[in-house]
Formats: C-alpha cells, sequence, structure tokens
C-alpha cells in the first residue's frame, strides 16, 4: 500500500512508524506530544517549511515553530477535541511567502501523538 495524504487509517500506520518511514512520505509530518511539543518531523516538511527537525524537536509547534497555527481553526481544535481527523484548507505565512497548504490533524484518545499533516496545494491558474 501506498500511503497518501488521505489514507483512511493512517494514524495507526504513523503511531508505528520509524523516522526513516514518515521521512519516506512525499507530505510532511509533525508528530507532537498531547501538550504540542514536536516529538518527530519529517524530511518532507523540513523542506518545505526550511526548518531542519534538530531546530523544532523539544520545542512547542503551536507558540514557537509555527505561531500561524495557533488558532482556533488548528491549536485549539487539536486542545478541544478527543478524536480528530479533519483536514481544512489552510495558508502558512510566517517565515515565507505566504504557502497554500491541506492540513490534516488526527489525534485519538489511545493514541501516544497527534499529527499534523501537510500538504502543498497547487495553484490555480486563472
Amino acid at each position: 500500500m501506498q500511503l497518501t495524504f488521505s489514507v483512511p487509517d493512517l494514524l495507526d500506520w504513523l503511531e508505528s512508524a520509524s523516522a526513516t518511514e514518515m521521512d519516506a512520505l512525499s507530505f510532511g509530518v509533525v508528530a507532537m506530544t498531547s501538550d504540542g511539543k514536536v516529538v518527530a518531523y519529517n524530511q518532507a516538511e523540513a523542506a518545505m517549511s526550511g526548518l531542519t527537525a534538530a531546530r523544532v524537536i523539544g520545542r512547542h509547534f503551536f507558540s514557537s515553530v509555527a505561531p500561524c497555527t495557533n488558532n482556533y481553526l488548528v491549536a485549539q481544535l487539536f486542545e478541544a477535541e478527543q478524536d480528530l481527523d479533519q483536514t481544512i484548507d489552510y495558508v502558512f505565512t510566517l517565515r515565507m511567502v505566504p504557502t497554500q497548504v491541506h492540513l490534516r490533524m488526527l489525534k485519538h484518545p489511545n493514541a501516544a501523538r497527534m499529527y499534523l499533516l501537510v500538504q502543498r496545494r497547487k495553484a490555480h491558474v486563472v
């Protein structure tokens, strides 16, 4: 099975995936503790954001790494929901040219970590 951004049950796979397996994914993965500290950051996300894993691991994602996500659409949704699998269109604005992305937020009460998945959106030609 090739893992894609929208595959069902991706949370289960991520919970047991190694860093090498996460690095092989074509989309960004930010794994966090329940209080928002980054514990894993894959190569695709590092390439998109320009931030290395060494620079973000151990830091609070919503307030220190990507404060542009510290709002009701992302950070507060993670905080409010016990069980979450939601995808939204979003625009990253910090440290970069505004970048349109799809964010998939994954969280489950039995999971050790919560996940923010990032996939760039293709630009629409007008």
